[in-house]
């Protein structure tokens, strides 16, 4: 299954570099010289990548709401190519996931697209729905019957057996075919449709969890294709409630993602980002297990100081507010400092961010 874009530019250099850089990491494009054709495509064809020259600040505006608002579009991943009258923060202004300075040098430009084509890999995965009819245990402050109508690693989508539930946060428990144990996850209610049926988005899901719905949907999904590597990252900074990390190709707020040193593994989400240069990440912590996991990876930095590199790979981007609490558990967050900062200035200049987290460092140093 190809990885589908849509480039909007009217630059023949630009559109030139691209097609050089996306073909070459094996996606495809589909070229538009103006925003009035971008918008017609939108509404009637799927891609999991939409790029914008920005000559035009409203007409680039239009053509990303346009891709928010269309059904078939609206988890599209945004690129937006700038001058530096517009530069950076403008970019991101526009609802962009990633922005991207003019002119495009080619290796630049294919750095920053194989985090744009990982997302994109990641974020497809998340949506690829398997029909299955299991029944499901949904338990909270009452318990409810159901069935599922079909599954992917984001949710599922459930269709409730008599009293439909009257809460929006419930314990999931279903025991899928094949697999010897049952899976058992929080969700909340992400839309309500007709006869008692409902789409159910999973909150906190442990590392555990997600390698067992992954490898049990790869067994439902032969043809899929392999995830990219991840990213080598080098660690700048960290605390007990996240991390900053330095790479060339960062991934856009809000994105989740899996941080891995030797064999261990912990999740995290983008809070902040800074173009060809790092991302703050905030660990999950909500539950006791995912709490010492986190710990078990403090140890090991502060083991390896300032020389520790982590591999990132993205989970998709988070559906909810970018602030969601529900992320982190009491131990690891509150009173944080570098967390707070990650939240509290993600819109300022990358000096101003450094100059700041440097004031409150927090990097361990070597034993």
């Amino acid at each position: 299954m190809d990885l589908k874009s849509l480039l909007v530019s009217s630059d023949d250099r630009t559109v030139r570099v691209l097609r050089r850089v996306l073909s070459d990491l094996e996606i495809g494009v589909d070229h538009c010289a103006d925003a009035e054709d971008a918008v017609r495509r939108l509404t009637r064809q799927r891609f999991e990548a939409i790029i914008v020259d920005c000559s035009d600040t409203e007409e680039s505006s239009n053509i990303l709401r346009a891709s928010k608002s269309a059904p078939v579009n609206k988890r599209a991943l945004s690129i937006v190519l700038v001058e530096n009258d517009v530069g950076l923060k403008g970019g991101f202004e526009m609802g962009a996931h990633f922005v991207l300075h003019k002119p495009l040098a080619v290796e630049r430009a294919k750095a920053s697209f194989r985090a744009v084509r990982a997302l994109m890999k990641s974020e497809r995965r998340l949506q690829m729905r398997v029909p299955v009819q299991v029944p499901v245990a949904c338990i909270g402050a009452g318990k409810y019957n159901a069935r599922t109508i079909d599954l992917c690693e984001g949710g599922m989508a459930i269709q409730f057996l008599g009293r439909a539930s009257s809460e929006n946060s419930l314990r999931f428990s279903l025991a899928l075919p094949g697999m010897d144990e049952k899976l058992e996850v929080w969700g909340e209610l992400a839309w309500e449709g007709e006869g008692d049926r409902a789409g159910v988005r999973f909150k906190g899901i442990t590392e555990e969890q997600r390698h067992t719905l992954r490898t049990w949907l790869n067994t439902q999904l032969p043809d899929r294709e392999p995830d990219d590597p991840p990213q080598v990252c080098r660690l700048k900074d960290v605390s007990h409630g996240g991390c900053y990390l330095t790479t060339t190709s960062p991934f856009p707020k809000s994105t989740r993602v899996t941080l891995s040193l030797d064999s261990l593994k912990v999740g995290g989400v983008v809070r902040v980002a800074h173009a060809e240069f790092g991302m703050g990440i905030e660990f999950v912590q909500s539950t006791p297990d995912q709490h010492e996991q986190v710990r078990q990876l403090i140890e090991s930095l502060h083991a390896s100081g300032e020389s520790a590199e982590l591999q990132v790979a993205p989970d998709g981007l988070e559906s909810g507010s970018s602030d969601d609490q529900s992320v982190s558990h009491a131990h690891g967050r509150a009173g944080d400092s570098l967390v707070n900062l990650f939240r509290q200035q993600s819109k300022v200049s990358v000096e101003v961010f450094l100059k700041q987290m440097q004031q409150q460092r927090h990097m361990p140093q070597s034993r």
